[in-house]
């Protein structure tokens, strides 16, 4: 039987990506929905009207016909539902990232799951983007040589309104270098082979909800970022953001230099927020500029419409359910299940943002621990 049927933890913004996506899987079907707020409630019962609505977590494990659990809620609350899963089924599951916020939690979570079989997946969505995709094959490839230098840049939009603006404050989301950069963390960790030893960062919140008021209290997340990364093996990565620059005609764009080339991808924001009097919204491409002879070869990486249309983040969602499908199939049949993006995995990026916000913090470099799960100034 391939047939796989989910709940879904929290029904926001990127709640309702996963079950478009999740809509989009042969086999795949939404069976129950949790989330305290009835707007979102609301909102998600026109996507999945079959799907039971749940109040709470306790009323969503209670549900008997799962198969997997996605994990959606808001990142303050990861950890403990977390554990508080673990401690009820075995069931499997994937967690948006990210996937904790405290640096406490870090070694409970890694803890407690440590003997675990069952798949748990972090969702980094970015690494299932295609040009992402065409970026790392090129690379595997040799076209650049031995990676020496990343760069990973991306000029946005100021973070969007959420149920109860939990996203405006640190304490909640773990920072902006924690709650969106920990997907570019995990990138340089993917596209080096190597492990993270120390990092260098400056930031500041210079123009984003400045003049928003929350009971006397003012956001403290930072919008503006420069972070740089050393490895163990000598090559470096640096994160540049600017979350006021929604103009730009690429949201993202990855940055690899070596000895042969210089490969990159640009990377479009949300097609929702391109200006309809521009015309089209831009295509990914792929850029491979070699050395000799010189010039850049450019490669467009076409994302089909309805993955466009389902999500945010160029189609990688889809690509990412489809896999983790494949995992929880194959965990049913016994058979060993492929997480690409382990807990561990999730751990490492979270620590190396909570590292770079304690730089900005602190104003000095900051030493990562050789397991990457903690770090110190």
């Amino acid at each position: 039987m391939n047939t796989v049927r989910y709940g879904i933890l929290g029904c926001g913004m990127m709640g309702k990506e996963h079950i478009r996506n999740l809509k989009l899987i042969e086999g795949a079907s939404v069976v129950a929905v949790a989330d305290p707020d009835e707007a979102m409630q609301a909102e998600n019962q026109a996507l999945v009207p079959e799907a039971r609505f749940c109040q709470s977590l306790d009323e969503l494990l209670s549900v008997d016909d799962m198969d997997a659990l996605v994990v959606v809620s808001p990142n303050y609350q990861h950890a403990d539902q977390l554990l508080a899963i673990l401690n009820n089924v075995d069931i499997p599951i994937l967690v948006e990232k990210p996937v904790c916020t405290r640096i406490d939690d870090v070694k409970r979570l890694a803890d407690a799951f440590l003997n675990r079989k069952t798949p748990l997946w972090v969702a980094m969505e970015y690494r299932y983007m295609p040009p992402v995709q065409a970026l790392r094959k090129a690379l595997e490839k040799g076209e650049a040589g031995s990676v020496q230098m990343l760069s990973i840049i991306e000029h946005r939009f100021p973070f969007l309104e959420k149920v109860g603006d939990w996203n405006r404050f640190n304490r909640y989301s773990g920072g902006t270098l924690v709650e969106k950069c920990c997907h570019y963390f995990d990138l340089m960790r993917l596209l080096i082979p190597s492990e993270p030893v120390r990092v260098y960062a400056s930031g500041a919140a210079d123009h984003n909800h400045q003049t928003e008021d929350y009971n006397g209290e003012v956001p403290d997340i930072i919008d503006n970022a420069y972070a740089v990364v050393d490895f163990a093996n000598g090559q470096r990565a640096m994160l540049e953001l600017c979350m006021f620059a929604e103009g730009s005609r690429y949201q993202e764009s990855i940055v690899a230099l070596g000895p042969k080339a210089k490969v990159e991808c640009d990377i479009p924001g949300p097609g929702r927020f391109w200006p309809e009097n521009l015309g089209p919204a831009p295509e990914p491409r792929l850029v491979i500029s070699p050395r000799h002879p010189a010039g850049p070869i450019e490669t467009p990486v076409p994302v089909p419409k309805e993955l466009l249309e389902a999500g945010d983040h160029n189609g990688s969602t889809f690509y990412q359910h489809q896999l983790f499908n494949r995992a929880v199939l194959a965990h049913r049949m016994g058979d060993d299940a492929v997480v690409e993006v382990t807990l561990m995995d999730g751990l490492r990026a979270v620590v190396l943002g909570m590292a770079a916000q304690h730089s900005i913090a602190t104003g000095q470099a900051v030493t990562l621990s050789s397991d990457g799960l903690t770090f110190s100034s």
